[in-house]
């Protein structure tokens, strides 16, 4: 395993940090492996040097907190893990039951808290930026956690640049706490954060840890998965020609290496420079042990050209435009032009 400090923090992670979204209850999803299911895969990924974990309060509506963390405190020493959770989307019916207002803040990690069985989280994360509350008031409240001893650090996911810029802005300004970690999608087939978010966190210092690197399967050249034929954000995400002529690069190369699709997708995020750590979510012993060998696994020019070649720029995957991108083709004219096209 290789480590890394996260960003300008003295917070050393492992390159591979397990992503534990697919861990909790299968009455939230049909592909979600219950505690029995997991501890193999949670044990694999410690005995091979594994020391950041991902969970989020969302994941299985609390669940996942629960379930992975009865397998941590049974296979590892907490001082030796780096446990970050997430706080924002709705669990539960209450009006106050999602967001980042303080009142949710100091709640929702009361609840992970309570569930993981654990005095304090490494890092405590905003799932996104909501829009609804005063930016003052969430990371006010995210540094009063910090300097109570509940987290060790913070750190934010999924957001414009801008609006991360609007949260540095604000800590900077009352001297608070600052995030460490921006966590964000990146793979072959979705480019965008390398325009804005990844320059900005590395001018500013900030770690970042990267989710989704194989598309939510395509890359992987497997669409058939349970997941993928459950989860309505993969084809909202990659149904489009450009992301299917990417996976097929990946593929025309990986075919040549002799080695697995999925071996050659982590490769690639895994070269770039400003990232991290790549969080591998991971359903069997054999799909962590593609991303373990990625981590060595050198992409020559022809390699990275041939992958990238097929890129097209597409709209901001963010909760800011769920339902409302539009994928990577031609746009049919609107208006009077279309009217025109069609005389």
């Amino acid at each position: 395993m290789q480590y890394t400090r996260l960003g300008q923090s003295g917070l050393k992670v492992s390159r591979l940090c397990l992503g534990t979204m697919n861990m909790g209850s299968k009455s939230w999803k049909p592909w979600i492996f219950d505690e029995t299911e997991s501890e193999p895969i949670i044990g694999h990924a410690l005995d091979n040097g594994v020391n950041f974990i991902d969970l989020a309060d969302f994941y299985s509506a609390g669940a996942g907190e629960e379930v992975v963390c009865n397998v941590l405190r049974k296979l590892a020493k907490r001082d030796e893990l780096v446990i970050t959770t997430k706080l924002g989307y709705q669990i539960g019916a209450g009006a106050n039951n999602g967001g980042h207002s303080r009142k949710h803040v100091f709640d929702a990690l009361h609840g992970s808290l309570t569930r993981m069985k654990t005095d304090y989280v490494d890092i405590y994360m905003l799932h996104y930026f909501d829009t609804e509350t005063p930016i003052e008031e969430t990371m006010e409240a995210m540094n009063d956690i910090v300097r109570a001893g509940k987290a060790r650090y913070i750190g934010v996911s999924t957001m414009f640049t801008w609006q991360f810029a609007k949260i540095l802005a604000v800590c900077e300004k009352h001297g608070w706490a600052k995030p460490i970690n921006m966590q964000l999608q990146l793979n072959a087939a979705y480019r965008e954060e390398e325009r804005e978010m990844l320059p900005f966190c590395v001018d500013q210092g900030v770690g970042v840890s990267v989710f989704s690197p194989l598309a939510r399967g395509i890359l992987s050249s497997d669409m058939n998965s349970v997941r993928n034929k459950t989860d309505f954000f993969t084809a909202e995400m990659y149904n489009d020609a450009a992301s299917r002529d990417v996976a097929m690069s990946v593929a025309r190369v990986a075919e040549a290496r002799g080695l697995s699709p999925a071996q050659i997708a982590q490769a690639w995020v895994l070269r770039k420079p400003e990232v991290s750590s790549m969080l591998v979510g991971a359903d069997t012993r054999a799909q962590f042990d593609s991303a373990l060998a990625a981590l060595t696994t050198e992409l020559d020019a022809d390699e990275v050209y041939e992958i990238e070649r097929n890129y097209t720029p597409c709209d901001v995957i963010n909760d800011y435009t769920a339902g409302k991108r539009i994928p990577r083709a031609p746009r049919p004219a609107a208006g009077r032009f279309a009217l025109e096209a069609v005389a």
